[in-house]
């Protein structure tokens, strides 16, 4: 399965809101943790190795290039 880089949420505004809303009343070490679990939940329903590689080496590239690109 390769990974899918097109939008392949329903209604991702309302997804936006609802993982926000989560996050609502926490903590920043709580929010961090609630999107660990997230992470790791979805990465066991996705089960392929390759898969996630391939998405955790893009989110890490996306990342550090975001990151560069604001001024600090």
């Amino acid at each position: 399965m390769p990974l899918n880089h097109q939008p392949n949420i329903a209604s991702p505004d309302s997804f936006y809101e609802e993982l926000i809303h989560a996050q609502r009343d926490m903590n920043d070490d709580q929010a961090d943790m609630l999107l660990a679990k997230l992470v790791l939940i979805l990465a066991n329903h996705v089960g392929d190795r390759a898969v996630l590689s391939e998405a955790l080496a893009l989110a890490r590239s996306n990342t550090l290039a975001n990151t560069a690109a604001s001024p600090a």
